[in-house]
């Protein structure tokens, strides 16, 4: 089954996605596929869950001057951000 949602429809559906404390990569995946047919920028959520293998982000952290690195748990990829 096929359902069409509109921007603000998508936008609310990927807000409550996020408000979860526990989520799994294959629904990070679809998530992220959604934001992208909409394109809706998910920024904030980045720093949410791993860039390789998009499971929660935990792990050790730590900070510079300039950036901010977690180290994954499960795939120990080094996941940098911007100071802002």
């Amino acid at each position: 089954m096929i359902v069409n949602l509109s921007k603000s429809g998508a936008q609310k559906e990927i807000d409550e996605f996020f408000k979860k404390d526990s989520f799994s990569a294959d629904q990070v995946k679809k998530i992220k596929r959604l934001a992208m047919k909409y394109n809706i920028k998910i920024s904030l959520y980045k720093r949410k869950f791993c860039k390789k293998c998009l499971s929660k982000l935990e792990g050790k952290a730590r900070i510079t001057k300039t950036h901010k690195t977690i180290m994954c748990a499960k795939c120990s990829y080094k996941n940098r951000f911007k100071m802002v």
